[in-house]
């Protein structure tokens, strides 16, 4: 497992927990990318940050921490945001990515990227009190684009972030990224794979659902699925 290279893009409320997870259970080799410093807001939901870090470059104060908690972890920062000139590049270096992005135009670039570099990603996204999450292994299971062609405009993104984010609930989805990667390096297939994880705080109730492929998306999950169930399967729904 220690072999499995990740890439977090976002080291904020979903790339925090995300990363804490992934060390906590070996993975050793982490890359975080994030343009942003720390702010005073960030300290009550993003845990790995200190006063002291105010100022600092999130993706530097979080390696740093992680090294020191976690001695045997390889962890690089990079500061930058991800985008069409970095990439490709930045994906084809790793096995596995992590999209901790709140910025839907930086989601659909990881899913256009990984698609095209065949590499497996998890998406997710956090509203409120409810959070979701998606893993998508590239030409077999439904994409971000097969649920959602475009991204959407910038008033509705406006809005969303108008409305704001409960810290617990992006520290619940970010654990559950982190398990899609581990799910990964250790039974090579993870558990969200073609599915979509709906988690609803206010109820403590988590529903998995499948993810349909669209034919003409063209990242071939639908091809692949037809014959085989393409668009099909249960509802499953449990408690935390």
């Amino acid at each position: 497992m220690s072999q499995l290279k990740v890439l977090i893009v976002g080291a904020g409320g979903l790339g925090v927990p995300a990363a804490l997870r992934l060390a906590h259970c070996g993975i050793a080799q982490l890359t975080l990318l994030d343009p942003e410093r720390v702010e005073l807001s960030n300290l009550a939901r993003q845990v790995i940050y200190r006063i002291a870090d105010i100022g600092q470059f999130k993706a530097e104060a979080a390696v740093r921490r992680l090294t020191a908690k976690f001695p045997q972890l390889h962890a690089e920062p990079i500061v930058a945001a991800m985008d069409a000139g970095n990439a490709a590049a930045l994906v084809a270096r790793h096995h596995f990515i992590i999209d901790g992005t709140d910025d839907p135009a930086a989601k659909f670039l990881i899913n256009d990227t990984c698609i095209a570099a065949g590499r497996p990603f998890v998406y997710a996204g956090v509203l409120g009190f409810t959070g979701q999450a998606m893993t998508v292994l590239p030409g077999r299971t439904a994409c971000l684009r097969c649920l959602f062609e475009a991204p959407p405009s910038q008033a509705e993104v406006a809005s969303c972030r108008d409305a704001g984010i409960l810290g617990p609930v992006a520290g619940v989805i970010g654990a559950i990224q982190a398990e899609q990667a581990i799910a990964l390096a250790r039974k090579g297939h993870p558990a969200l794979a073609g599915k979509i994880l709906t988690y609803d705080a206010r109820n403590s109730r988590i529903r998995v659902t499948a993810a349909a492929s669209r034919r003409g998306c063209g990242c071939g999950a639908y091809e692949y699925l037809t014959g085989a169930g393409a668009g099909r399967g249960g509802i499953t729904e449990g408690k935390l």
